[in-house]
């Protein structure tokens, strides 16, 4: 299994730190995928511009796509980028185990439905 991580800044400077930072975040949602071959995952970080007179609001985006799960978009603005990135990380988890999930659950009831049809054909 293997997450490639493309990250890219918005109206500021990528330092080392925020690059390892995003990686070690974003990397730890690959457990939720499955053993899957390959993942990409395309992340914006950067400072919005004139969205208030006041302090400056960063926003992280993430964009995940896999064969398993499909396609994952989050977003998050705070008022510290490492806090945006902690909360786009936190929405990208959820919305990946709500789509597994969904995804189980028609399974099963498709399985359901097949195992009913197979026993009334026996009777």
């Amino acid at each position: 299994m293997y997450m490639n991580i493309k990250i890219r800044g918005v109206n500021f400077d990528l330092t080392p730190a925020i690059e390892d930072y995003v990686n070690k975040k974003i990397s730890s949602l690959e457990k939720f995928f499955g053993g899957q071959d390959s993942i990409l995952c395309e992340v914006e970080v950067g400072r919005t511009n004139g969205h208030q007179s006041s302090g400056d609001i960063f926003k992280a985006e993430v964009n995940i796509t896999s064969g398993n799960v499909g396609q994952v978009y989050a977003v998050a603005e705070e008022s510290d980028l490492y806090k945006a990135i902690d909360v786009v990380r936190d929405e990208a988890e959820r919305e990946i185990v709500s789509k597994k999930s969904k995804k189980e659950t028609l399974f099963r009831r498709g399985a359901q439905k097949i195992k009913g049809l197979l026993k009334n054909m026996r009777n």
